[in-house]
């Protein structure tokens, strides 16, 4: 790739992901030259694609300035880190609160990438969408800054379902750790034996909400006498397995994970319910239609795209006096198993 070119998508990189704000002044063609070591002309090239481009504005005797953003499109963007059941299930009602607001709704699954995550955030400011909704990659410990300092011009930007990011941003999240706790009380109550806890389908990177409810699972469960098993394969779930550690329960983190469990327990002739209780998180379709229908964590996710919504619109308004945030308490739906 040419010098020029490669130099031109570093600056619009940097713009795109804010570490050029709004306003800002890049750095002009002897400090490009000098910093990356290019001859005038180079600099001159790139600067020029990028006013060619709208990022930046050259004006004579004071330098270069990345362009304030123009007025907002009626567009919601939402960035996911992957696809799940209760994603999917999300992600259904956020397009219903678009629908319903006459916002088209654009949707980016990241793959669980923090650099993919902060360049789509970027983009869709630039592009003047008025509305960013974000479920963070599972590690967020890489984004947290991009957040503290993000200047989104007007577009309102809100995190959903899950977050480690503190008091620094705009949200509505479910509370993980409340709904384990509900699902481990149900299965104490239901049995006196060992319970195990069944981890989500593989996703790239690491899953720090899994890590979360990993560790309240297994510290309720600790703290009430009983033993915790930790189980990272589905195919793990086998007569042995529970005749030899004693297993009376089990907590899936996905309903699709559940349904899995649940298969392999029939197939084994063990009887959900009676001979095993079984609890999921979610409460998807998958949960409510399956046969026998699983007893599931509902995380409200209809509330919190409604919550989300009026963020929005509020923002909108002007009445963004202070950080919205909203924490939704999951409640323990109890059906067959």
């Amino acid at each position: 790739m040419p010098v020029y070119r490669r130099l031109y998508d570093y600056y619009r990189h940097a713009i795109v992901t804010q570490q050029f704000p709004p306003g800002s002044r890049i750095d002009s063609i002897n400090e490009l030259q000098e910093r990356h070591k290019v001859s005038r002309e180079t600099a001159k090239r790139v600067l020029a694609m990028l006013a060619a481009d709208k990022l930046i504005i050259q004006q004579a005797g004071r330098g270069s300035f990345v362009s304030h953003l123009g007025p907002r499109k009626p567009v919601w963007g939402v960035i996911v880190p992957f696809f799940s059941s209760q994603i999917e299930s999300l992600v259904a009602h956020l397009a219903e609160e678009a629908e319903a607001a006459k916002q088209a709704i654009e949707l980016c699954v990241g793959h669980n990438n923090w650099e993919e995550e902060i360049r789509l955030v970027g983009k869709m400011i630039n592009e003047r969408y008025e509305a960013v909704i974000v479920i963070p990659t599972l590690d967020e410990t890489k984004t947290a800054e991009f957040y503290r300092r993000l200047a989104s011009g007007g577009t309102v930007v809100t995190l959903l379902d899950h977050t480690m990011a503190g008091s620094y941003f705009t949200y509505v999240i479910q509370s993980y750790d409340l709904g384990v706790k509900r699902a481990v009380e149900y299965l104490l109550q239901g049995t006196r034996l060992s319970l195990a806890f069944v981890g989500r389908h593989p996703s790239v990177g690491r899953n720090m909400i899994q890590e979360l409810m990993e560790e309240s699972f297994r510290g309720f469960v600790e703290s009430a006498g009983r033993t915790a098993f930790i189980i990272n394969r589905v195919a793990d779930v086998s007569q042995p397995f529970l005749t030899r550690n004693r297993i009376g329960g089990f907590f899936c983190c996905d309903d699709i994970d559940a349904i899995r469990v649940a298969g392999r327990l029939k197939e084994s002739g063990i009887n959900l319910g009676s001979d095993v209780k079984l609890v999921s998180y979610g409460n998807t379709d998958l949960a409510i239609y399956f046969t026998p229908p699983i007893t599931s964590i509902d995380g409200h996710l209809d509330i919190m795209a409604a919550r989300t919504a009026a963020i929005i619109k509020q923002h909108l308004k002007g009445q963004h006096a202070g950080t919205l945030q909203f924490v939704i308490q999951p409640d323990l739906v109890v059906r067959d198993t």
